[in-house]
Protein backbone atom coordinates (compact mmCIF):
# COMPACT_ATOMS: atom_id res chain seq x y z
CA UNK A 1 0.00 0.00 0.00
CA UNK A 2 1.05 3.63 0.38
CA UNK A 3 0.47 6.68 2.53
CA UNK A 4 -1.07 10.04 1.61
CA UNK A 5 -1.49 9.45 -2.15
CA UNK A 6 -2.38 6.69 -4.58
CA UNK A 7 -3.56 6.35 -8.17
CA UNK A 8 -7.05 7.55 -7.20
CA UNK A 9 -5.93 10.82 -5.61
CA UNK A 10 -7.11 13.79 -7.66
CA UNK A 11 -4.54 16.58 -7.56
CA UNK A 12 -4.89 20.33 -8.08
CA UNK A 13 -1.81 22.44 -8.95
CA UNK A 14 -1.84 25.95 -7.52
CA UNK A 15 0.43 27.97 -9.78
CA UNK A 16 0.03 25.67 -12.77
CA UNK A 17 0.89 28.34 -15.36
CA UNK A 18 4.20 29.12 -13.66
CA UNK A 19 7.48 27.47 -14.60
CA UNK A 20 7.77 25.19 -11.58
CA UNK A 21 4.08 24.38 -11.35
CA UNK A 22 3.78 23.65 -15.06
CA UNK A 23 6.83 21.41 -15.10
CA UNK A 24 5.69 19.48 -12.02
CA UNK A 25 2.19 19.05 -13.48
CA UNK A 26 3.65 17.62 -16.68
CA UNK A 27 5.86 15.18 -14.76
CA UNK A 28 2.97 14.11 -12.54
CA UNK A 29 0.75 13.44 -15.54
CA UNK A 30 3.51 11.42 -17.19
CA UNK A 31 3.78 9.31 -14.05
CA UNK A 32 0.06 8.60 -14.05
CA UNK A 33 -1.07 10.99 -11.32
CA UNK A 34 -4.66 12.15 -11.64
CA UNK A 35 -3.96 15.88 -12.11
CA UNK A 36 -7.31 17.56 -12.76
CA UNK A 37 -6.08 21.08 -13.46
CA UNK A 38 -4.75 24.07 -11.63
CA UNK A 39 -5.23 27.63 -10.52
CA UNK A 40 -3.78 30.91 -11.74
CA UNK A 41 -5.70 34.06 -10.74
CA UNK A 42 -6.85 36.00 -13.77
CA UNK A 43 -6.29 33.13 -16.20
CA UNK A 44 -9.41 31.14 -15.43
CA UNK A 45 -11.10 29.52 -18.42
CA UNK A 46 -7.85 28.90 -20.27
CA UNK A 47 -6.11 25.59 -20.88
CA UNK A 48 -2.48 25.12 -19.92
CA UNK A 49 0.12 23.39 -22.12
CA UNK A 50 -1.08 19.88 -21.23
CA UNK A 51 -4.65 20.92 -22.02
CA UNK A 52 -5.63 20.93 -18.37
CA UNK A 53 -8.22 23.49 -17.24
CA UNK A 54 -7.06 26.61 -15.42
CA UNK A 55 -9.24 28.12 -12.68
CA UNK A 56 -9.11 31.53 -11.07
CA UNK A 57 -9.43 30.09 -7.57
CA UNK A 58 -9.47 26.90 -5.57
CA UNK A 59 -13.20 27.38 -4.96
CA UNK A 60 -13.82 27.35 -8.73
CA UNK A 61 -11.78 24.19 -9.09
CA UNK A 62 -13.66 22.51 -6.25
CA UNK A 63 -16.98 23.40 -7.86
CA UNK A 64 -15.90 21.51 -10.98
CA UNK A 65 -14.05 18.70 -9.15
CA UNK A 66 -15.47 18.33 -5.62
CA UNK A 67 -13.42 15.20 -4.93
CA UNK A 68 -9.98 16.86 -5.14
CA UNK A 69 -7.81 14.98 -2.66
CA UNK A 70 -4.61 17.01 -2.72
CA UNK A 71 -3.21 20.34 -3.79
CA UNK A 72 0.36 21.14 -4.75
CA UNK A 73 1.45 24.73 -4.21
CA UNK A 74 4.21 26.07 -6.46
CA UNK A 75 3.90 29.84 -6.31
CA UNK A 76 6.42 32.52 -5.29
CA UNK A 77 7.02 32.63 -1.53
CA UNK A 78 5.07 35.89 -0.91
CA UNK A 79 1.91 34.27 -2.34
CA UNK A 80 2.10 30.93 -0.53
CA UNK A 81 0.11 32.12 2.47
CA UNK A 82 -2.93 33.14 0.42
CA UNK A 83 -2.70 30.01 -1.73
CA UNK A 84 -2.57 27.75 1.32
CA UNK A 85 -5.45 29.56 3.02
CA UNK A 86 -7.54 29.09 -0.11
CA UNK A 87 -6.89 25.36 -0.14
CA UNK A 88 -7.52 25.03 3.59
CA UNK A 89 -10.80 26.94 3.28
CA UNK A 90 -11.89 24.38 0.68
CA UNK A 91 -10.95 21.54 3.06
CA UNK A 92 -8.56 19.89 0.63
CA UNK A 93 -7.16 17.18 2.92
CA UNK A 94 -3.52 17.26 1.74
CA UNK A 95 -1.52 20.34 0.75
CA UNK A 96 2.05 19.90 -0.48
CA UNK A 97 4.08 23.13 -0.57
CA UNK A 98 7.06 23.08 -2.91
CA UNK A 99 7.83 26.78 -2.60
CA UNK A 100 11.00 27.77 -0.75
CA UNK A 101 11.85 30.75 1.48
CA UNK A 102 8.33 31.09 2.82
CA UNK A 103 8.43 33.45 5.85
CA UNK A 104 8.40 31.51 9.12
CA UNK A 105 5.53 33.64 10.44
CA UNK A 106 3.44 32.66 7.40
CA UNK A 107 4.27 28.97 7.84
CA UNK A 108 3.27 29.08 11.51
CA UNK A 109 -0.13 30.55 10.65
CA UNK A 110 -0.65 28.07 7.80
CA UNK A 111 0.12 25.09 10.02
CA UNK A 112 -2.08 26.34 12.86
CA UNK A 113 -5.01 27.04 10.52
CA UNK A 114 -4.60 23.67 8.80
CA UNK A 115 -4.72 21.80 12.12
CA UNK A 116 -7.92 23.59 13.08
CA UNK A 117 -9.49 22.44 9.83
CA UNK A 118 -8.19 18.87 9.72
CA UNK A 119 -5.87 19.53 6.77
CA UNK A 120 -2.38 18.03 6.44
CA UNK A 121 0.46 20.25 5.26
CA UNK A 122 3.66 18.79 3.78
CA UNK A 123 6.45 21.33 3.42
CA UNK A 124 7.26 24.07 2.68
CA UNK A 125 10.42 23.39 0.66
CA UNK A 126 9.17 19.86 0.01
CA UNK A 127 10.25 18.04 -3.13
CA UNK A 128 6.99 16.14 -2.92
CA UNK A 129 5.65 12.65 -2.31
CA UNK A 130 5.83 9.53 -4.45
CA UNK A 131 4.12 6.18 -4.04
CA UNK A 132 6.11 4.16 -6.58
CA UNK A 133 4.05 2.76 -9.41
CA UNK A 134 0.95 4.60 -8.23
CA UNK A 135 1.24 8.38 -8.17
CA UNK A 136 3.40 11.32 -7.20
CA UNK A 137 2.95 14.94 -6.17
CA UNK A 138 5.68 17.50 -6.75
CA UNK A 139 9.00 17.43 -8.56
CA UNK A 140 10.21 14.22 -6.94
CA UNK A 141 11.27 11.66 -9.56
CA UNK A 142 11.84 13.49 -12.83
CA UNK A 143 10.08 12.19 -15.93
CA UNK A 144 11.97 9.39 -17.64
CA UNK A 145 14.08 8.38 -14.65
CA UNK A 146 11.55 7.91 -11.83
CA UNK A 147 11.23 4.19 -12.45
CA UNK A 148 15.00 3.75 -12.20
CA UNK A 149 15.08 5.50 -8.82
CA UNK A 150 11.85 4.48 -7.12
CA UNK A 151 10.32 1.00 -6.99
CA UNK A 152 7.25 -0.42 -5.24
CA UNK A 153 8.00 -2.12 -1.96
CA UNK A 154 7.79 -2.16 1.81
CA UNK A 155 10.15 0.55 3.13
CA UNK A 156 8.87 4.03 3.92
CA UNK A 157 11.36 6.82 3.16
CA UNK A 158 11.24 10.16 5.02
CA UNK A 159 13.78 12.85 4.23
CA UNK A 160 14.40 16.50 5.05
CA UNK A 161 16.43 16.79 1.85
CA UNK A 162 14.80 16.63 -1.55
CA UNK A 163 17.93 15.24 -3.17
CA UNK A 164 18.30 12.57 -0.50
CA UNK A 165 14.67 11.52 -0.90
CA UNK A 166 15.65 10.33 -4.34
CA UNK A 167 19.17 9.16 -3.42
CA UNK A 168 18.03 6.95 -0.54
CA UNK A 169 15.32 5.49 -2.74
CA UNK A 170 17.81 4.82 -5.55
CA UNK A 171 20.17 3.06 -3.17
CA UNK A 172 17.31 0.93 -1.86
CA UNK A 173 16.07 0.15 -5.36
CA UNK A 174 19.57 -0.86 -6.49
CA UNK A 175 19.68 -3.24 -3.52
CA UNK A 176 16.35 -4.77 -4.51
CA UNK A 177 14.41 -3.00 -1.76
CA UNK A 178 11.28 -1.12 -2.86
CA UNK A 179 9.49 1.77 -1.20
CA UNK A 180 5.87 2.01 -0.07
CA UNK A 181 6.04 5.82 -0.21
CA UNK A 182 8.88 8.33 -0.19
CA UNK A 183 8.18 11.75 1.26
CA UNK A 184 10.31 14.89 1.28
CA UNK A 185 9.19 16.72 4.41
CA UNK A 186 11.38 19.79 3.82
CA UNK A 187 14.20 21.20 5.90
CA UNK A 188 12.81 24.54 7.06
CA UNK A 189 12.59 25.67 10.69
CA UNK A 190 8.86 24.92 10.66
CA UNK A 191 7.30 22.16 8.59
CA UNK A 192 3.76 20.88 8.44
CA UNK A 193 4.56 17.16 8.61
CA UNK A 194 7.60 16.13 10.63
CA UNK A 195 9.33 12.77 11.12
CA UNK A 196 6.90 11.65 13.81
CA UNK A 197 3.83 12.65 11.80
CA UNK A 198 5.04 10.73 8.74
CA UNK A 199 6.28 7.76 10.76
CA UNK A 200 2.87 7.41 12.43
CA UNK A 201 1.25 7.18 9.00
CA UNK A 202 3.69 4.44 8.00
CA UNK A 203 3.05 2.72 11.34
CA UNK A 204 -0.60 2.38 10.32
CA UNK A 205 0.22 1.04 6.85
CA UNK A 206 0.20 -2.75 7.08
CA UNK A 207 2.44 -3.14 4.03
CA UNK A 208 5.24 -0.89 5.28
CA UNK A 209 7.76 -3.06 7.14
CA UNK A 210 10.45 -0.52 8.06
CA UNK A 211 11.47 3.13 7.76
CA UNK A 212 14.56 4.77 6.27
CA UNK A 213 15.05 8.40 7.26
CA UNK A 214 17.47 11.17 6.39
CA UNK A 215 17.94 13.92 8.95
CA UNK A 216 20.40 16.70 9.58
CA UNK A 217 21.56 19.13 12.24
CA UNK A 218 19.21 21.82 13.51
CA UNK A 219 15.82 21.57 15.13
CA UNK A 220 14.69 18.63 17.24
CA UNK A 221 12.49 16.68 14.82
CA UNK A 222 14.86 13.69 14.90
CA UNK A 223 14.93 13.71 18.70
CA UNK A 224 11.13 13.84 18.71
CA UNK A 225 11.16 10.74 16.51
CA UNK A 226 13.47 9.06 19.02
CA UNK A 227 10.97 9.88 21.80
CA UNK A 228 8.14 8.34 19.75
CA UNK A 229 10.20 5.18 19.23
CA UNK A 230 11.04 5.01 22.93
CA UNK A 231 7.36 5.39 23.82
CA UNK A 232 6.49 2.55 21.39
CA UNK A 233 4.37 4.85 19.23
CA UNK A 234 6.65 3.76 16.39
CA UNK A 235 7.29 0.02 16.54
CA UNK A 236 8.55 -0.65 13.03
CA UNK A 237 12.34 -0.74 12.55
CA UNK A 238 13.93 2.64 11.82
CA UNK A 239 17.26 3.05 10.03
CA UNK A 240 18.47 6.66 10.10
CA UNK A 241 21.22 8.64 8.43
CA UNK A 242 22.06 12.01 9.97
CA UNK A 243 24.10 14.54 8.02
CA UNK A 244 26.32 17.20 9.56
CA UNK A 245 29.09 15.55 11.55
CA UNK A 246 31.54 18.19 10.32
CA UNK A 247 29.35 20.88 11.91
CA UNK A 248 30.67 19.88 15.34
CA UNK A 249 33.76 21.93 14.48
CA UNK A 250 31.86 25.05 13.34
CA UNK A 251 30.73 28.10 15.25
CA UNK A 252 27.28 27.92 16.82
CA UNK A 253 24.64 29.71 14.77
CA UNK A 254 25.99 28.98 11.29
CA UNK A 255 23.30 28.08 8.75
CA UNK A 256 24.06 25.16 6.45
CA UNK A 257 21.90 24.61 3.38
CA UNK A 258 18.34 24.30 4.64
CA UNK A 259 16.82 27.09 6.68
CA UNK A 260 16.44 24.68 9.59
CA UNK A 261 20.02 23.39 9.45
CA UNK A 262 21.55 25.66 12.06
CA UNK A 263 24.67 24.62 13.94
CA UNK A 264 23.70 24.08 17.57
CA UNK A 265 25.24 22.81 20.77
CA UNK A 266 23.23 20.33 22.80
CA UNK A 267 19.72 19.52 21.53
CA UNK A 268 19.53 19.61 17.75
CA UNK A 269 23.21 18.88 17.23
CA UNK A 270 24.64 15.99 15.24
CA UNK A 271 25.78 14.22 18.40
CA UNK A 272 22.46 14.76 20.19
CA UNK A 273 20.42 13.31 17.33
CA UNK A 274 22.66 10.26 16.94
CA UNK A 275 22.61 9.58 20.68
CA UNK A 276 18.84 9.98 21.00
CA UNK A 277 18.06 7.70 18.08
CA UNK A 278 20.49 4.97 19.13
CA UNK A 279 19.27 4.99 22.72
CA UNK A 280 15.68 4.70 21.48
CA UNK A 281 16.55 1.59 19.48
CA UNK A 282 16.89 2.98 15.97
CA UNK A 283 19.81 1.90 13.79
CA UNK A 284 22.02 4.81 12.75
CA UNK A 285 23.86 4.24 9.48
CA UNK A 286 27.31 5.65 8.84
CA UNK A 287 26.78 6.04 5.07
CA UNK A 288 23.78 5.93 2.71
CA UNK A 289 24.99 2.60 1.32
CA UNK A 290 24.78 1.08 4.81
CA UNK A 291 21.02 1.59 4.97
CA UNK A 292 19.96 -1.37 2.78
CA UNK A 293 22.51 -3.58 4.58
CA UNK A 294 20.92 -2.77 7.95
CA UNK A 295 17.42 -3.25 6.57
CA UNK A 296 18.28 -6.65 5.14
CA UNK A 297 19.85 -7.69 8.45
CA UNK A 298 16.76 -6.55 10.34
CA UNK A 299 14.10 -7.99 8.10
CA UNK A 300 15.76 -10.56 5.88
CA UNK A 301 13.59 -11.89 3.10
CA UNK A 302 10.41 -10.30 4.50
CA UNK A 303 11.50 -6.95 3.17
Amino acid sequence: MSILIDKNTKVLVQGITGKEGGRAAEDMLAYGTAVIGGTSPGKGGAREKNNLPVFNSVAEAMAAYPDIGASMIAVPAPFVFDAAMEAIASRIPLIVILSEKVPVSHVAKIIAHAKLNGVRIVGPSSIGIISPGRAKIGSVGAAGIADRIFSPGTVGVISKSGGMTAELSRILTDAGIGQSTAIGIGGDLLIGTDFVDAALLFEQDKDTKALAIFGEIGGTYEEQLADAIRQKKITKPVVALIAGQFSEQLATGAVLGHAGAIVMKGAGSFTSKIKALREAGAIVAETPEDIPVHLQQLLGKTI
